[in-house]
């Protein structure tokens, strides 16, 4: 018979992963578990168990002559199930003497995973979890849950496309004709993460003889899925009010900005629980309901590469010929001088844009700022050593001349 009160402790330490303290698919998720023993303690098995899974539930009812009856929702989906044998069960105690002992491990995680989430109907959560099984005792147990964040790098053809819509509604108010409203907004992009500003570029016609107040918000939209059935959580992240239109009048946003705050990144690879985004413009309109006009946006972790890595996708898209930087010299040459770019007006124009007709309306705008970037060769590097050095013949310049 062993003391009573000889395990002093039992603690599960996991390792910060490698992001923002989080972990990503395809990680190495290293821990260890330490023993604290007062007394010399024999045990049957230590086990350490890795499990992640998203879960959804809610009830819903419905009225049944006199009697409301509830109908039970619930889903599940396993991401991660991984166990690891400390100490195997062999059929024999195992003997720990009194003192600090400690057993590391590591588990391999999945290909695939979902970005954890805590949400209204649903969750996706991950844990390991350690059992200390004692003869003739209870199993021991100590959990410690851990974050996963899947990345989504927004450096893609797809998530780089600018969105664009258009949408108008006639006003009515007790039958009456009031006028038409239309918007037309745009965004540079699709993907965007937080803390980075997005430009609304849109244009509301007020063709009504009441004023109208334009809007844009941000909205995340929650969808939980089970048994066929959906539902749905929305909220507003954040918004911005515009300046009232009068009747009749054109309001325009040059590049209207709308800063993105912090949060959790778009969740699109789960079955059953989808986290979204969409950039929604919005006009009141007094007496009859508002015209909204939706874009969708997608919330990722990777931002916006520097100007090469943008133009180096765009220029996948178009099969445009660039057999002119062949005719660059090998060795780097200065750049011209400032009076030989921009004296004469030939100079100028020659530094102006191509006409659209010209290049066949291929080349957008980062691609051309891509190709003026290689026009002119960097200067030469810094050295000590003269590469033109003056001639013997030459009779050296006396200083106190």
């Amino acid at each position: 018979m062993q003391p009573l009160g000889c395990l002093q402790s039992l603690v599960l330490e996991l390792e910060d992963g490698r992001a923002w303290g989080a972990h990503s698919s395809g990680d190495l998720l290293h821990g260890r578990v330490q023993l604290r023993l007062r007394h010399t303690l024999r045990l049957r098995a230590l086990e350490v168990f890795a499990r992640g899974r998203a879960l959804t539930h809610w009830f819903e009812s419905r009225s049944v002559g006199l009697n409301v009856v509830y109908r039970d929702y619930t889903a599940c989906q396993t991401f991660l199930h991984r166990r690891c044998q400390l100490i195997p069960d062999n059929g024999e105690a195992t003997v720990l003497q009194a003192g600090r002992h400690e057993f590391p491990f590591t588990f391999q995680l999945p290909e695939t995973l979902a970005t954890s989430f805590e949400g209204k109907h649903g969750s996706v959560r991950y844990w390991v979890k350690a059992k200390l099984h004692r003869p003739w005792s209870t199993v021991k147990k100590v959990k410690k849950e851990f974050t996963v964040i899947e990345p989504i790098d927004i450096n893609t053809p797809v998530l780089l496309a600018p969105q664009a819509g258009a949408k108008e509604k006639l006003a009515r108010a007790w039958y009456c004709n009031r006028g038409q409203v239309s918007v037309t907004a745009k965004i540079d992009r699709k993907g965007y993460t937080p803390g980075e500003v997005i430009p609304i570029f849109a244009e509301i016609d007020n063709c009504t003889n009441r004023v109208v107040v334009p809007k844009a918000a941000i909205i995340q939209t929650q969808t939980f899925i089970a048994r066929g059935t959906k539902k749905q959580k929305k909220s507003v992240v954040t918004s911005i009010v515009g300046d009232s239109i009068a009747a009749g009048k054109r309001e325009v946003w040059h590049g209207r900005a709308l800063k993105i705050p912090p949060v959790g990144p778009s969740i699109l690879q789960c079955r059953i629980i989808q986290v979204e985004y969409s950039l929604k413009v919005c006009v009141d309109i007094p007496g009859t309901s508002k015209l909204l006009l939706e874009l969708p946006l997608v919330i990722g972790t990777i931002p916006l590469h520097p100007f090469g890595s943008r133009t180096s996708s765009v220029s996948s898209q178009y099969s445009v010929s660039l057999d002119w930087l062949s005719t660059i010299p090998e060795q780097p040459e200065a750049p011209p001088e400032y009076s030989a770019v921009v004296s004469s007006p030939e100079a100028e124009q020659s530094l102006a844009p191509p006409c659209r007709s010209e290049l066949g309306g291929m080349l957008e705008g980062p691609f051309f700022a891509y190709i003026q970037e290689f026009r002119f060769r960097p200067p030469p590097l810094y050295s000590e050593i003269d590469p033109n050095p003056s001639s013997d013949n030459i009779r050296p310049r006396c200083m106190t001349c």
